[in-house]
Protein backbone atom coordinates (compact mmCIF):
# COMPACT_ATOMS: atom_id res chain seq x y z
CA UNK A 1 0.00 0.00 0.00
CA UNK A 2 1.00 3.38 -1.03
CA UNK A 3 1.81 5.84 1.70
CA UNK A 4 -0.13 9.05 1.51
CA UNK A 5 2.62 12.00 0.85
CA UNK A 6 0.35 15.15 1.59
CA UNK A 7 0.79 15.25 5.34
CA UNK A 8 4.76 14.56 5.32
CA UNK A 9 5.38 17.02 2.19
CA UNK A 10 3.38 19.58 3.83
CA UNK A 11 4.94 19.62 7.26
CA UNK A 12 8.62 18.78 5.66
CA UNK A 13 7.87 22.40 3.05
CA UNK A 14 6.95 24.54 6.60
CA UNK A 15 9.61 23.59 8.39
CA UNK A 16 12.35 23.48 5.73
CA UNK A 17 11.02 27.02 4.97
CA UNK A 18 11.82 27.74 9.13
CA UNK A 19 14.92 26.23 8.89
CA UNK A 20 16.44 28.05 6.27
CA UNK A 21 14.75 31.17 6.92
CA UNK A 22 15.97 31.07 10.90
CA UNK A 23 19.87 30.71 9.43
CA UNK A 24 19.76 33.27 5.98
CA UNK A 25 20.08 36.14 8.76
CA UNK A 26 23.26 38.25 7.97
CA UNK A 27 22.23 39.58 4.67
CA UNK A 28 19.38 41.15 6.66
CA UNK A 29 20.62 42.09 9.84
CA UNK A 30 24.28 41.84 9.52
CA UNK A 31 25.13 45.09 10.04
CA UNK A 32 23.05 45.66 13.52
CA UNK A 33 24.69 42.32 14.49
CA UNK A 34 28.27 43.89 13.79
CA UNK A 35 26.96 47.19 15.15
CA UNK A 36 26.12 45.40 18.49
CA UNK A 37 28.83 42.72 18.92
CA UNK A 38 31.93 44.59 17.71
CA UNK A 39 32.28 42.97 14.73
CA UNK A 40 33.01 44.44 11.20
CA UNK A 41 30.48 43.37 8.24
CA UNK A 42 32.65 40.77 6.81
CA UNK A 43 32.98 39.33 10.27
CA UNK A 44 29.66 38.72 10.55
CA UNK A 45 28.94 37.11 7.01
CA UNK A 46 31.83 35.02 7.72
CA UNK A 47 28.72 33.20 10.17
CA UNK A 48 27.15 31.75 7.22
CA UNK A 49 30.27 30.53 5.46
CA UNK A 50 31.12 28.66 8.79
CA UNK A 51 27.68 27.36 8.86
CA UNK A 52 28.01 25.34 5.37
CA UNK A 53 31.73 24.24 6.35
CA UNK A 54 30.53 22.36 9.47
CA UNK A 55 27.79 21.44 8.36
CA UNK A 56 29.65 19.90 4.97
CA UNK A 57 32.05 18.22 7.64
CA UNK A 58 29.10 16.36 9.93
CA UNK A 59 27.70 15.39 7.07
CA UNK A 60 29.48 12.23 6.08
CA UNK A 61 28.66 10.96 9.62
CA UNK A 62 24.90 10.94 9.01
CA UNK A 63 24.77 8.09 6.73
CA UNK A 64 24.99 5.30 9.58
CA UNK A 65 22.31 7.28 11.64
CA UNK A 66 19.91 6.97 9.03
CA UNK A 67 20.20 3.55 8.69
CA UNK A 68 20.13 3.00 12.53
CA UNK A 69 17.44 5.30 13.60
CA UNK A 70 15.77 6.92 10.36
CA UNK A 71 16.24 10.41 9.24
CA UNK A 72 12.98 11.43 10.87
CA UNK A 73 14.79 11.13 14.82
CA UNK A 74 17.87 12.63 13.09
CA UNK A 75 16.22 15.85 12.19
CA UNK A 76 13.99 15.87 15.48
CA UNK A 77 17.31 16.11 16.96
CA UNK A 78 18.76 18.78 14.70
CA UNK A 79 15.99 20.80 15.57
CA UNK A 80 17.10 20.75 19.28
CA UNK A 81 20.60 21.97 17.61
CA UNK A 82 18.58 24.97 16.09
CA UNK A 83 16.90 26.12 19.20
CA UNK A 84 20.33 25.91 21.21
CA UNK A 85 22.61 27.18 18.54
CA UNK A 86 19.91 30.15 17.88
CA UNK A 87 19.92 30.73 21.88
CA UNK A 88 23.52 30.76 21.61
CA UNK A 89 23.76 33.59 18.66
CA UNK A 90 21.23 35.57 20.64
CA UNK A 91 23.32 35.63 23.85
CA UNK A 92 26.77 36.53 21.61
CA UNK A 93 28.90 39.01 23.09
CA UNK A 94 31.55 38.65 21.15
CA UNK A 95 33.50 36.95 17.86
CA UNK A 96 34.25 33.81 20.15
CA UNK A 97 30.78 33.54 21.24
CA UNK A 98 29.65 34.42 17.63
CA UNK A 99 31.43 31.75 15.98
CA UNK A 100 29.87 29.16 18.66
CA UNK A 101 26.37 29.58 17.73
CA UNK A 102 27.23 29.51 13.60
CA UNK A 103 29.21 26.39 14.55
CA UNK A 104 26.30 24.99 16.22
CA UNK A 105 23.80 25.97 13.92
CA UNK A 106 26.13 24.31 11.33
CA UNK A 107 25.43 21.05 13.18
CA UNK A 108 22.04 22.03 12.73
CA UNK A 109 21.83 22.50 9.45
CA UNK A 110 23.07 18.49 8.36
CA UNK A 111 21.01 17.14 11.05
CA UNK A 112 17.40 19.02 10.23
CA UNK A 113 18.18 20.46 6.81
CA UNK A 114 17.85 19.15 3.01
CA UNK A 115 19.72 16.75 3.43
CA UNK A 116 18.36 14.78 5.89
CA UNK A 117 14.31 15.57 4.31
CA UNK A 118 15.84 14.24 1.62
CA UNK A 119 16.82 10.94 3.24
CA UNK A 120 13.74 10.94 5.22
CA UNK A 121 11.53 10.98 1.90
CA UNK A 122 13.41 7.90 0.44
CA UNK A 123 12.51 6.26 3.12
CA UNK A 124 9.11 6.99 3.03
CA UNK A 125 8.48 7.40 -0.51
CA UNK A 126 10.73 4.66 -2.35
CA UNK A 127 10.11 5.07 -5.83
CA UNK A 128 7.95 8.57 -5.50
CA UNK A 129 10.81 10.27 -3.83
CA UNK A 130 12.33 12.41 -6.76
CA UNK A 131 8.97 14.09 -7.15
CA UNK A 132 8.51 14.83 -3.58
CA UNK A 133 11.85 15.77 -3.23
CA UNK A 134 11.06 18.71 -5.89
CA UNK A 135 7.76 19.96 -4.49
CA UNK A 136 9.87 20.27 -0.51
CA UNK A 137 12.90 22.32 -2.72
CA UNK A 138 10.36 24.14 -4.38
CA UNK A 139 8.81 25.55 -1.07
CA UNK A 140 12.45 25.78 0.29
CA UNK A 141 13.19 27.85 -2.23
CA UNK A 142 10.30 30.66 -0.72
CA UNK A 143 12.24 30.69 2.22
CA UNK A 144 14.18 34.07 1.47
CA UNK A 145 11.37 35.92 0.21
CA UNK A 146 9.25 34.88 3.08
CA UNK A 147 11.82 35.30 6.54
CA UNK A 148 14.04 38.07 4.88
CA UNK A 149 11.10 41.16 5.17
CA UNK A 150 9.99 39.25 8.48
CA UNK A 151 12.77 39.45 9.89
CA UNK A 152 13.91 42.72 9.07
CA UNK A 153 10.10 43.90 10.69
CA UNK A 154 11.27 41.98 13.79
CA UNK A 155 14.41 43.50 13.87
CA UNK A 156 12.21 46.97 14.11
CA UNK A 157 9.87 46.03 16.43
CA UNK A 158 12.42 43.48 18.87
CA UNK A 159 15.31 43.96 17.72
CA UNK A 160 17.89 41.37 15.90
CA UNK A 161 18.42 39.72 19.59
CA UNK A 162 14.81 39.43 20.21
CA UNK A 163 14.16 37.92 16.35
CA UNK A 164 16.82 35.31 16.74
CA UNK A 165 14.76 34.07 20.53
CA UNK A 166 11.87 34.01 18.84
CA UNK A 167 12.70 31.85 15.82
CA UNK A 168 14.77 29.52 18.45
CA UNK A 169 11.25 29.15 20.05
CA UNK A 170 10.22 28.73 17.05
CA UNK A 171 12.10 25.57 16.60
CA UNK A 172 11.17 24.17 19.90
CA UNK A 173 7.21 24.74 20.11
CA UNK A 174 6.17 24.45 16.02
CA UNK A 175 9.04 22.57 14.08
CA UNK A 176 9.43 19.84 16.57
CA UNK A 177 6.57 18.90 17.40
CA UNK A 178 5.41 19.00 13.20
CA UNK A 179 8.73 16.38 12.62
CA UNK A 180 7.14 13.68 15.79
CA UNK A 181 4.15 13.99 13.49
CA UNK A 182 5.79 12.75 10.21
CA UNK A 183 4.83 9.19 10.13
CA UNK A 184 8.07 6.96 11.06
CA UNK A 185 9.55 5.98 7.28
CA UNK A 186 10.52 2.43 8.93
CA UNK A 187 12.02 0.97 11.88
CA UNK A 188 15.60 1.22 12.81
CA UNK A 189 18.25 -0.74 10.81
CA UNK A 190 20.06 -3.24 12.78
CA UNK A 191 23.74 -2.70 12.71
CA UNK A 192 24.38 -5.26 10.22
CA UNK A 193 22.23 -4.45 7.79
CA UNK A 194 23.22 -0.62 7.85
CA UNK A 195 23.96 0.43 4.36
CA UNK A 196 27.53 1.35 4.25
CA UNK A 197 28.31 4.74 2.61
CA UNK A 198 29.65 4.62 -1.03
CA UNK A 199 32.59 3.52 -1.38
CA UNK A 200 36.14 6.27 -2.07
CA UNK A 201 36.66 3.90 -5.05
CA UNK A 202 32.72 3.77 -6.09
CA UNK A 203 32.88 5.48 -10.01
CA UNK A 204 29.64 6.81 -10.22
CA UNK A 205 29.75 8.40 -6.45
CA UNK A 206 33.39 10.10 -7.51
CA UNK A 207 32.50 11.72 -10.64
CA UNK A 208 28.61 12.84 -8.88
CA UNK A 209 30.32 14.37 -6.09
CA UNK A 210 32.82 16.28 -8.74
CA UNK A 211 30.45 17.56 -10.37
CA UNK A 212 28.23 18.59 -7.91
CA UNK A 213 30.73 20.35 -5.60
CA UNK A 214 31.89 22.36 -8.91
CA UNK A 215 28.57 22.97 -9.62
CA UNK A 216 27.82 24.41 -6.44
CA UNK A 217 30.97 26.34 -6.41
CA UNK A 218 29.42 28.31 -9.57
CA UNK A 219 25.80 28.54 -7.94
CA UNK A 220 26.78 30.08 -5.36
CA UNK A 221 29.86 32.09 -6.10
CA UNK A 222 27.45 33.79 -8.72
CA UNK A 223 24.68 34.32 -6.47
CA UNK A 224 27.19 36.64 -3.97
CA UNK A 225 28.25 38.07 -6.59
CA UNK A 226 25.89 38.77 -9.35
CA UNK A 227 24.94 42.39 -8.31
CA UNK A 228 28.76 42.97 -7.90
CA UNK A 229 29.20 41.68 -11.36
CA UNK A 230 26.71 43.14 -12.83
CA UNK A 231 27.76 46.91 -11.57
CA UNK A 232 31.34 46.25 -12.70
CA UNK A 233 29.69 46.04 -16.32
CA UNK A 234 28.45 49.43 -16.07
CA UNK A 235 24.90 48.58 -14.77
CA UNK A 236 23.02 50.76 -12.00
CA UNK A 237 22.61 49.55 -8.35
CA UNK A 238 18.92 49.35 -9.23
CA UNK A 239 19.06 47.33 -12.62
CA UNK A 240 21.80 44.79 -11.20
CA UNK A 241 19.19 44.39 -8.13
CA UNK A 242 16.13 44.12 -10.22
CA UNK A 243 18.30 41.84 -12.70
CA UNK A 244 18.96 39.63 -10.06
CA UNK A 245 15.45 39.56 -8.27
CA UNK A 246 15.02 38.36 -11.76
CA UNK A 247 17.03 35.59 -11.51
CA UNK A 248 16.07 34.55 -8.51
CA UNK A 249 12.55 33.95 -10.17
CA UNK A 250 13.88 32.37 -12.49
CA UNK A 251 15.63 29.71 -10.23
CA UNK A 252 12.63 28.48 -8.89
CA UNK A 253 11.03 28.43 -12.39
CA UNK A 254 14.14 26.20 -12.72
CA UNK A 255 13.14 24.03 -10.13
CA UNK A 256 10.02 22.76 -11.81
CA UNK A 257 11.86 21.42 -14.64
CA UNK A 258 13.21 18.42 -13.23
CA UNK A 259 9.29 17.93 -11.49
CA UNK A 260 7.86 18.31 -15.15
CA UNK A 261 9.84 15.42 -16.61
CA UNK A 262 8.06 12.89 -14.55
CA UNK A 263 8.91 9.48 -15.61
CA UNK A 264 10.29 10.84 -18.95
CA UNK A 265 13.55 11.86 -17.78
CA UNK A 266 15.69 11.33 -14.55
CA UNK A 267 17.80 13.68 -12.13
CA UNK A 268 21.12 13.26 -14.51
CA UNK A 269 19.14 13.74 -17.50
CA UNK A 270 18.22 17.37 -15.91
CA UNK A 271 21.71 18.07 -14.28
CA UNK A 272 23.42 17.71 -17.55
CA UNK A 273 20.89 19.98 -19.35
CA UNK A 274 21.62 22.23 -16.16
CA UNK A 275 25.03 22.19 -16.52
CA UNK A 276 25.27 23.00 -20.17
CA UNK A 277 22.66 25.70 -20.23
CA UNK A 278 24.83 27.87 -17.38
CA UNK A 279 28.24 27.80 -19.44
CA UNK A 280 26.29 29.65 -22.02
CA UNK A 281 24.61 31.77 -19.69
CA UNK A 282 28.18 32.77 -18.79
CA UNK A 283 30.19 32.74 -22.30
CA UNK A 284 26.72 35.05 -23.22
CA UNK A 285 27.69 38.17 -20.50
CA UNK A 286 31.84 37.40 -20.74
CA UNK A 287 31.49 37.61 -24.66
CA UNK A 288 28.77 40.27 -25.11
CA UNK A 289 30.74 42.52 -23.14
CA UNK A 290 27.73 43.44 -20.42
CA UNK A 291 25.50 44.78 -22.74
CA UNK A 292 21.53 44.78 -22.10
CA UNK A 293 20.80 41.91 -24.43
CA UNK A 294 23.75 40.02 -22.89
CA UNK A 295 22.48 40.00 -19.24
CA UNK A 296 19.66 39.29 -20.53
CA UNK A 297 20.63 35.83 -21.95
CA UNK A 298 22.76 35.52 -18.91
CA UNK A 299 19.86 36.04 -16.25
CA UNK A 300 17.99 33.35 -18.06
CA UNK A 301 19.90 30.62 -18.82
CA UNK A 302 21.94 30.62 -15.76
CA UNK A 303 18.46 31.18 -13.93
CA UNK A 304 16.87 28.45 -14.93
CA UNK A 305 19.97 26.20 -15.35
CA UNK A 306 21.23 26.80 -11.82
CA UNK A 307 17.78 26.38 -10.28
CA UNK A 308 16.93 23.42 -12.07
CA UNK A 309 20.43 21.73 -11.01
CA UNK A 310 19.33 22.54 -7.56
CA UNK A 311 16.58 19.49 -7.36
CA UNK A 312 18.80 18.02 -10.17
CA UNK A 313 21.68 17.73 -7.04
CA UNK A 314 19.09 15.55 -4.88
CA UNK A 315 17.49 13.60 -7.21
CA UNK A 316 20.69 12.38 -9.57
CA UNK A 317 22.00 9.92 -6.24
CA UNK A 318 18.76 8.10 -6.90
CA UNK A 319 19.59 6.67 -10.27
CA UNK A 320 22.55 5.23 -8.95
CA UNK A 321 21.63 4.39 -4.91
CA UNK A 322 18.00 3.98 -3.29
CA UNK A 323 17.23 3.39 0.68
CA UNK A 324 19.88 3.71 3.01
CA UNK A 325 22.13 4.09 0.31
CA UNK A 326 20.91 7.12 -0.96
CA UNK A 327 20.84 9.00 2.65
CA UNK A 328 24.63 7.94 2.51
CA UNK A 329 25.49 8.87 -0.41
CA UNK A 330 23.65 12.17 -0.81
CA UNK A 331 25.44 12.95 3.33
CA UNK A 332 28.82 12.05 2.25
CA UNK A 333 28.26 14.51 -1.45
CA UNK A 334 27.22 17.16 1.26
CA UNK A 335 30.75 17.39 2.22
CA UNK A 336 31.98 18.79 -1.15
CA UNK A 337 29.36 21.06 -2.14
CA UNK A 338 29.03 22.89 1.22
CA UNK A 339 33.17 23.64 1.67
CA UNK A 340 32.40 24.44 -2.60
CA UNK A 341 29.36 26.86 -1.36
CA UNK A 342 31.82 28.14 1.20
CA UNK A 343 34.85 29.05 -0.94
CA UNK A 344 33.21 30.08 -3.75
CA UNK A 345 31.79 33.76 -2.41
CA UNK A 346 35.03 34.93 -1.44
CA UNK A 347 37.42 33.39 -4.31
CA UNK A 348 35.02 34.79 -6.97
CA UNK A 349 34.73 38.04 -5.31
CA UNK A 350 38.68 38.38 -4.41
CA UNK A 351 38.73 37.68 -8.59
CA UNK A 352 35.91 40.56 -9.17
CA UNK A 353 37.55 42.98 -7.42
CA UNK A 354 41.22 42.38 -8.33
CA UNK A 355 41.25 41.79 -11.58
CA UNK A 356 37.57 42.57 -13.16
CA UNK A 357 34.30 40.71 -14.03
CA UNK A 358 36.34 38.54 -17.00
CA UNK A 359 38.43 36.50 -15.13
CA UNK A 360 35.71 35.29 -12.70
CA UNK A 361 32.71 34.34 -15.24
CA UNK A 362 35.63 33.02 -17.22
CA UNK A 363 36.80 30.37 -13.85
CA UNK A 364 32.87 30.49 -13.14
CA UNK A 365 32.40 28.88 -16.84
CA UNK A 366 35.31 26.69 -16.75
CA UNK A 367 34.10 24.97 -13.44
CA UNK A 368 30.25 24.67 -15.23
CA UNK A 369 31.71 22.66 -18.69
CA UNK A 370 34.04 20.23 -16.04
CA UNK A 371 31.09 19.39 -14.05
CA UNK A 372 28.64 18.69 -17.23
CA UNK A 373 31.62 16.65 -19.06
CA UNK A 374 31.91 14.84 -15.28
CA UNK A 375 28.14 13.87 -15.90
CA UNK A 376 27.84 13.02 -19.23
CA UNK A 377 30.73 10.43 -18.48
CA UNK A 378 28.65 9.26 -15.43
CA UNK A 379 25.60 9.00 -17.95
CA UNK A 380 28.17 5.94 -19.26
CA UNK A 381 27.62 4.83 -15.99
CA UNK A 382 23.54 4.86 -15.60
CA UNK A 383 22.29 1.26 -14.26
CA UNK A 384 20.24 -0.55 -17.32
CA UNK A 385 16.84 -0.40 -16.30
Amino acid sequence: MQVRLGRPLAILGATQVIGWGSILLPPVIGARMGASLGLDLPTVLAGSSLVMVVSGLASPLLGRAYARIGARSVMMAGSLLGAAGLLLLSAAAGLASYLLAWAVLGLFGAAMLSTSANAYLTELAGPRARSAIGLVMLVTGLATGIFWPLTAWLDAAIGWRGAVRLYAGLQLALVLPLLAWLPPARGPVPATAAAPAPSAADSPFRLMAAAIGLSGFVSFGLEAVTIALLTAYGFGTAEAVAAGSAMGLLKVAGRMIDMAGGARWDGLTTGIVATGAMPLGLAALLLGGGGSAAALVFAVLFGLGSGAFAIARATMPLVFYDGAAYGAALARIALPLNLAAAAAPPLLGALLTRFGPAPALATAMGCSLAACALLARLARLRPAR
